[in-house]
C-alpha cells in the first residue's frame, strides 16, 4: 500500500532547513540517494557526498537497522521514529563514549514527482547518558537496599519502614510477632506504648530529632515490651531514603541485644563496685560505697545489716543486727540506722544460715512480717514491691546482710539482677575482708594500747586528763605512751614519749621504757634530767637499736608556795603552758638528745613556776605534724588553739585539740594535760 498524500519538497524549499538546530537530510528514490544535508546533520554525521545512495554515503555507519527503516517508510509511506539509537561511525574507538540519536523518518514527494524521505535527526547522547546514569543509580540503590534488608534479617528481629514524618508507614509482620501488637495498635505514635516508661521520652526525643534534622542515621538503645509481657533491651537503627534532597521514607531495624546489654552492664558494675571500694580502709566506708553503687544502678533502696562479731556459725543465727547503712533514692527518707531485730523474720535467718540470696515480690507497700516498725513504715510510704537479701561472707562467716528493694511501679529485680548483686559482693570480697580484718585488728590493738597506758592518779588540787588516739590507717599498736604517778616524796611525775616505729616491737619497747622510767623515778629523788640519763644508759645497754623521744616533768607544791615544774626534754616537742589570762607559750629549756643517743652524757633540767589556773600540756608529734609542712606551723597552730581554750573544762580542752587540729590522723597521738588550782 502506498501513500499518495506525501508532502512535496522543491529543490529551493530545502534551504529552509539550513538554520534548523535539528539535523535534516533528504534522500531520493528507492536507493535513497542523498540529495541534501543541513549543517546540524553534518555536525552529527560529518561531511558526506551528495548524489550517491545512502548505503554508499554512510558506508561507515554500523547501525544497519536504519537502512531497513528507510526502505520500510518509502514503501509504506508510514512515518516512523527511532529513539536513542546508538550511532557508531568509522572504526570503533573504545576511548570514546557511544553516541545516541533520535531519528524521525517520513515520506515526501520531490519536485520532479519522485518519492523521497525526510530524515530529521537529533543528537541525544548527553541526555541518554544522564538518563541511563540515573537509572543505574536507582538500580544500585534498589540493590543496596535489598542487600541491606537481607543482611539485616540475619540479626534483626524486625525491619520496619516509616514515612518522612517518622510514623510507621505500613504493617510490619516482624514487629507484630516480636511485640504482639496489631497494626491498628502501633500505627501513628502507638509504637511508643511498647517502649519502657523510663525510656519512652528519650526514645521519642532522639527519634524526632533524627527525623526533623534528616540526619544520616538513627541509632538508639531502649527497652521494648515483648509479646510475653517482659521488657528486653533492643537496639534500633534507621536510615533515611533520600532522593533529590527529599526524604522518601525511613528504613530501620530492631535487634534484641538483651544478652549483650546484660553482659556489658555486669562488666561495668563489677568494675564500678571494685573501683569504689578499693582504696577504702574501714568496713563502713567499703559498705557505704557498695550501697551507693547498688542504689545508683540497680535498686531504689539499700540497707546493710551487720551481724555481731561474736556470732558463731555453728550456733543459731542472731535475732538482732545493726542497720549500719541505709540509703534510698525515693522521696521518703530511708529508715534510720541502729539496732534491728529479726525474731519473726524467717527470710533473714534463712539468708544467714544458707548463705544464699533470697528474693521475693509482693504488692507494693505491703510489708513482710518480722520487719521492725521503722522499716515497715518506710516500706509502706515508699511503696516497696520487692526485696532481695544477700549474705556478705567474710573469711567464711556471714558478716553482714545486704537488703535491696525496688519501689512503686518499677520492675522488680530479676534473677539476672540478683546474680549480679551476688557477683558484686564477691568482686569486692577482698576489699571488704581486708577492711573488716583491719578494723578488728585495730580494735584489738587499741584495747591493748589502753591496757598498757594507765589511768592518771588522784592528786588533791590537780586535774589530770589523758587522751590516746590511734592512727586511722595503721593496724598495729604504736610506740606512743604517757604516764603519771606520785613519787615517795609526794611530788607528781608526768611523762610522755614516742618510740620509733609502729609495730609490735615499738609497743614492747614503749612498755619497757615506761616501766623502767617509773622504777628509776621511784628509786631516788633526782632531777628529771638525771633520771633520763640513767634511763638512757639502761636502754642502750638492753636494746641498743632503740631510739625514743621523751619528756619527764615533776610537779611540786611546797606549803604556802606556788606550784613549780622541773622538767627535761629528750628530743621531744616542747611542753605547752596555757595561762588563765588566755596566753600560751612553750617551755623552751632543758633540751637534750633523744633517748638511745649520747650514752652516759649528762642531761639538763629546767625549773619554772606555774601560775594558778594554768594548764600544762604534754603531747606527741602526731598532734602537730602535717606531711609536707614545716613543724613550726603545727606548733603555732597548737599554741593558738590552746590559748583559745584557756577557760574550757580540761576534758573539753583535750577533745577540742584533737578535733580542731587533726582532720585526718596520720600518726598516733598521746596527750596528758594538767590543770592547776587557784590560790
Amino acid at each position: 500500500m502506498r501513500y499518495t498524500n506525501a508532502p512535496t519538497l522543491a529543490g529551493a524549499a530545502l534551504d529552509i532547513f539550513d538554520p534548523d538546530p535539528v539535523g535534516v537530510a533528504v534522500t531520493s528514490g528507492s536507493t535513497h540517494r542523498l540529495i541534501y544535508m543541513n549543517q546540524a546533520y553534518k555536525k552529527i554525521v560529518g561531511e558526506r557526498q551528495l548524489g550517491v545512495p545512502a548505503r554508499e554515503a554512510f558506508g561507515d555507519l554500523h547501525q544497519t537497522n536504519l537502512f531497513a527503516q528507510l526502505d520500510q517508510v518509502l514503501e509504506t509511506g508510514k512515518a516512523t521514529s527511532l529513539e536513542k539509537i546508538p550511532v557508531d561511525l568509522g572504526e570503533p574507538d573504545p576511548s570514546q563514549a557511544t553516541r545516541y540519536v533520535s531519528v524521525g523518518i517520513s515520506k515526501v514527494t520531490l519536485e520532479n514527482g519522485e518519492p523521497g524521505l525526510l530524515i530529521m535527526t537529533a543528537d541525544v547522547t548527553e541526555q541518554t547518558h544522564i538518563t541511563r546514569a540515573m537509572e543505574h543509580l536507582r538500580q544500585e540503590r534498589r540493590t543496596t537496599l535489598q542487600r541491606y534488608q537481607n543482611l539485616a534479617r540475619l540479626e534483626a528481629q524486625a525491619i520496619w519502614t516509616a514515612d518522612p514524618q517518622g510514623k510507621p508507614k505500613e504493617p510490619c509482620h516482624d514487629w507484630e510477632r516480636y511485640t504482639g501488637l496489631a497494626w491498628e495498635e502501633y500505627r501513628g505514635d502507638g509504637w511508643l506504648n511498647t517502649v519502657h516508661p523510663d525510656d519512652r521520652d528519650q526514645t521519642k526525643t532522639t527519634w524526632l530529632e533524627a527525623v526533623n534534622s534528616q540526619t544520616n542515621r538513627w541509632d538508639h538503645t531502649f527497652r521494648l515490651k515483648t509479646h510475653e509481657g517482659t521488657y528486653r533491651h533492643v537496639r534500633s537503627r534507621a536510615v533515611p531514603i533520600i532522593e533529590d534532597g527529599q526524604t522518601l521514607e525511613w528504613v530501620g531495624t530492631i535487634t534484641d541485644i538483651e544478652q549483650d546489654w546484660q553482659e556489658e552492664r555486669r562488666r561495668k558494675l563489677l568494675h564500678q563496685a571494685a573501683t569504689a571500694t578499693k582504696d577504702l580502709a574501714g568496713p563502713q566506708e567499703v559498705l557505704h560505697a557498695l550501697a551507693e553503687v547498688i542504689v545508683s544502678t540497680l535498686a531504689d533502696g539499700c540497707g546493710i545489716y551487720v551481724l555481731p562479731e561474736t556470732h558463731n556459725p555453728s550456733k543459731p543465727p542472731p535475732s538482732a543486727a545493726e542497720l549500719l547503712i541505709s540509703i534510698a533514692r525515693t522521696r521518703v527518707a530511708p529508715p534510720p540506722t541502729g539496732r534491728a531485730t529479726f525474731t519473726s523474720d524467717p527470710h533473714f535467718v534463712r539468708t544467714v544460715t544458707t548463705r544464699r540470696p533470697i528474693h521475693w515480690n509482693f504488692r507494693k507497700g505491703e510489708s513482710p512480717s518480722g520487719v521492725a516498725d521503722d522499716v515497715r513504715h518506710w516500706w509502706t510510704a515508699a511503696q516497696v514491691n520487692s526485696l532481695t537479701l544477700l549474705p556478705v561472707v567474710v573469711d567464711g562467716t556471714v558478716a553482714a546482710v545486704v537488703a535491696a528493694v525496688v519501689c512503686q511501679d518499677r520492675e522488680p529485680l530479676r534473677a539476672a539482677d540478683v546474680d549480679l548483686l551476688h557477683r558484686m559482693l564477691d568482686h569486692t570480697h577482698t576489699h571488704l575482708s581486708n577492711a573488716m580484718r583491719f578494723q578488728r585488728t585495730q580494735r584489738i590493738a587499741l584495747a591493748l594500747q589502753h591496757c598498757l597506758l594507765p589511768d592518771p592518779p588522784h592528786v588533791p588540787g590537780l586535774e589530770i586528763t589523758t587522751r590516746y588516739q590511734p592512727c586511722a590507717t595503721a593496724v598495729e599498736i604504736g610506740g606512743d605512751w604517757y604516764d603519771s604517778f606520785v613519787s615517795p616524796c609526794g611530788s607528781t611525775l608526768l611523762t610522755i614519749g614516742d618510740v620509733a616505729g609502729h609495730d609490735l616491737t615499738a609497743a614492747v619497747a614503749m612498755s619497757q621504757l615506761r616501766n623502767m622510767l617509773r622504777g628509776l623515778a621511784m628509786d631516788r629523788d633526782e632531777s628529771p634530767g638525771e633520771i633520763l640519763r640513767r634511763l638512757n644508759v639502761a636502754a642502750e645497754s638492753l636494746h641498743p637499736e632503740w631510739t625514743a623521744t621523751c619528756i619527764l616533768a615533776r610537779l611540786h607544791h611546797p606549803d604556802d608556795a606556788d606550784w613549780t615544774l622541773s622538767y627535761s626534754v629528750a628530743g621531744h616537742p616542747p611542753p605547752l603552758l596555757v595561762t588563765d589570762e588566755g596566753e600560751a607559750h612553750y617551755l623552751p629549756d632543758a633540751v637534750n638528745p633523744l633517748l638511745g643517743v649520747g650514752s652516759d652524757l649528762p642531761r639538763t633540767s629546767a625549773v619554772t613556776t606555774l601560775p594558778p589556773h594554768s594548764t600544762l600540756l604534754l603531747y606527741t608529734d602526731g598532734l602537730i605534724e602535717v606531711p609536707g609542712e614545716h613543724l613550726d606551723n603545727g606548733l603555732e597552730r597548737l599554741r593558738r588553739r590552746g590559748a583559745s581554750l584557756a577557760h574550757a573544762a580540761l576534758d573539753d580542752f583535750c577533745d577540742n585539740l584533737l578535733t580542731g587540729l587533726t582532720t585526718t590522723c596520720q600518726d598516733d597521738i598521746a596527750m596528758i594535760a594538767v590543770r592547776l588550782p587557784g590560790k
